[in-house]
Order: structure tokens, then C-alpha cells, then sequence
């Protein structure tokens, strides 16, 4: 880990060269006379902790285990889109299958206005949103960085979407990924609801309409969103090749779990590498009623890496597959029909970096 530390020393030096400098005198050791050398002035607009939260590696060892932190630049701007491709096949009883497709990509960025007493003042900027499907030779698409389209049925989400970015919320974070705050959530719930004015015309179809997206889009949501996304390495730390997993609900029930395994790969050359596996396991469930016994079963598998930046500890690459298979099957104990949907997703972060 020396070498990271000497690495960011050297490119703090390298950076205050190309400054001003001034004329001190030193003892020359091979002489013993006095000389005079020209020292690079210290950068007067950080203060001693901006320094320090940059000054050594985000995701270092003790002993061989490893933790995550936050060492952000004032000033800097780090990126957090999310890009999710489904492909869903759907097999009759006859055998006949169909198919469809559908992209989602959300763009942001997160903007650090200040590091103050261990807290990142940022600011996340939500810069586009884009929805596509392409199923049964029929495309549609939603992107809030084209015109809004002629369908009056995609007007209303493109119209929302639209609303939702040139946006920015406030985050508080702390240097271990804690979110501690988000505001400035109801100026985007006003621009939404104005948005939705002309389409919604019902006065309870467009509060309806605002609870839930006031459910979907508040404070709470995104501090689970954010920090899922960001901070992956537990508190306490692990070594090279240990396992840790994460369990979340996968139904409103909270019957069926999701549980995601990581493993931490690898550190060194200034990323950090995580394998991501896991899923939900097959479940079935069967039902009889008049004669009919219906059988459903269902799993979900994942596998994929998630790359950190090393030296700041910002994500810089996610790439996971999900295949979700679901079946059901009729049968009247003569003859049985079966139904099958697969769906193949990929959910990348950070796509081109």
C-alpha cells in the first residue's frame, strides 16, 4: 500500500511545482555552504483537512484487511448513471415464444461544494433519463434530451422525466458513505405536479398521482438507493478472497429475500474489484381447486464485479447479468399446459468508464 500513499504524495508535488514559488536557504549536505533553492509555495486555497481527505488512498489495508472511505475533491464531479437492459422471452403452451426488450438509463452526477468537519457538502445533479421498449415490431421511446413525443400515452412520462431533470438535491455525506441528509425535494415535487397539469385534468387522479410519486422519490428511497450503490465494503473490513452478503425483500411481504454474495477480488493499481453472485433460490409453490392443480416456480440468479476507484472510493464500474426464470403449469392430471417467461438483465453503472 506504499506505493499508492508515495504515488499521491508525487502528484501533489508535481501539481504545486507548476505554481508560484519562493527562495529559501538550506545547508547543502555534500557541502556543508549555504544555498538557495526555489520551494513550491503551499496551495493557499485548501485548508490542512481538504489536504489530509486526499492525501492517502480511500480503500486501504491494516494488516491485510481492507476498508472503504471517501477521500473527494472540492470542486470535483463524479459520475453515477445507471443503465438496465431487459430481454424477456415468453414460451406458450404451444411453443410458440415472443420477445421484447426494454433499456432504462439514468444520468447523474455528484458535485462536492465543500469538505468540513469530516462532511461532503454535494451537490447531486439529475441530469437525464431515457426509456426504451422494442417489442412485437413496435419501438417507443421516452428520452428527456429529445422532443416530447406525439403518443398521448408516452406524453405523461416523458412530461414527469422531464420535470425530474435539470434538478439538484443537496447530500450530506460523511467520509465513511453515511448519508446523512438529502434535501430540496419539494421544488422537483412542484415542477412535476405542474408538469402532469395538462393531462391529469381530475383534481383526486393528480393527488393520487403525487403520493405516489412523493412515495418513489423522497429522501428515504435515495439514501437506500445511494447508499447501496456507493459503499460496498463493510465497516469492519475484509482481506483478499473474503465473502460477506446482503439480504433484501424481493416482494412487499417480505416473504421472498434477495440475497446478494460479494467477494472481494482484488486491490492494487489504484482499483478495487468485488465479485458479485447470489440470487433468489428456486421456489415452488402448488395449488389444487376443482381438479386443476397449478404448479409456479420461480428463481432468480446474479453474477457479475463491481469496480472501486482505490483512491477516491467513488464506484467506478458495475456489471452484473440477472436471469430471472418464472414457469406455470395447468394440469387436470390427463394433460398439462406450461407456460415459461426467462428474462436475461443487465444493470450496469458507470457504462463508458
Amino acid at each position: 500500500m506504499k506505493k499508492f500513499t508515495a504515488v499521491a504524495l508525487l502528484s501533489i508535488t508535481l501539481i504545486s511545482c507548476k505554481k508560484e514559488t519562493k527562495t529559501v536557504s538550506k545547508i547543502d549536505p555534500a557541502t556543508g555552504k549555504t544555498i538557495t533553492v526555489e520551494v513550491p509555495v503551499t496551495d493557499s486555497t485548501k485548508t490542512a483537512e481538504e489536504v489530509a481527505a486526499v492525501a492517502s488512498p480511500a480503500i486501504k489495508d491494516s494488516l491485510g484487511v481492507y476498508t472503504q472511505s471517501f477521500k473527494l475533491e472540492k470542486g470535483k464531479t463524479y459520475p453515477l448513471t445507471t443503465y438496465q437492459k431487459d430481454v424477456q422471452t415468453m414460451t406458450a403452451p404451444d411453443g410458440k415464444t415472443q420477445s421484447g426488450t426494454s433499456e432504462t438509463t439514468d444520468e447523474m452526477t455528484f458535485t462536492v461544494n465543500n469538505f468540513e468537519n469530516g462532511i461532503y457538502d454535494v451537490s447531486v445533479n439529475l441530469l437525464g433519463k431515457r426509456n426504451s421498449q422494442n417489442a412485437n415490431g413496435k419501438a417507443i421511446s421516452i428520452d428527456t434530451k429529445l422532443a416530447e413525443p406525439k403518443d398521448d400515452q408516452l406524453k405523461m412520462m416523458w412530461k414527469v422525466n422531464k420535470a425530474l431533470v435539470g434538478n439538484q438535491l443537496n447530500l450530506k455525506m460523511d467520509q465513511t458513505g453515511k448519508v446523512l441528509s438529502i434535501t430540496g425535494f419539494e421544488p422537483i415535487y412542484k415542477k412535476v405536479s405542474n408538469s402532469v397539469s395538462s393531462v391529469i385534468k381530475d383534481a383526486k387522479q393528480k393527488a393520487a398521482f403525487e403520493k405516489s410519486f412523493k412515495q418513489s422519490f423522497n429522501e428515504k428511497v435515495l439514501k437506500d438507493q445511494f447508499t447501496k450503490n456507493l459503499v460496498l465494503i463493510p465497516a469492519k473490513g475484509v482481506k483478499i478472497g473474503d465473502k460477506w452478503t446482503q439480504t433484501e425483500s424481493a416482494t412487499p411481504d417480505g416473504k421472498v429475500k434477495l440475497s446478494t454474495n460479494y467477494t472481494l477480488k482484488s486491490v492494487g493499481n489504484g482499483v478495487a474489484v468485488i465479485g458479485v453472485a447470489g440470487g433468489i433460490p428456486a421456489k415452488t409453490d402448488k395449488k389444487t381447486s376443482e381438479g386443476i392443480t397449478r404448479s409456479m416456480s420461480s428463481e432468480l440468479s446474479q453474477n457479475g464485479t463491481i469496480t472501486l476507484d482505490q483512491n477516491t472510493g467513488w464506484i467506478k464500474n458495475q456489471n452484473i447479468a440477472v436471469k430471472t426464470t418464472q414457469s406455470e403449469t395447468l394440469s387436470d392430471g390427463k394433460q398439462k399446459q406450461t407456460m415459461k417467461s426467462v428474462s436475461n438483465s443487465s444493470v450496469i453503472v458507470n457504462p463508458n468508464k
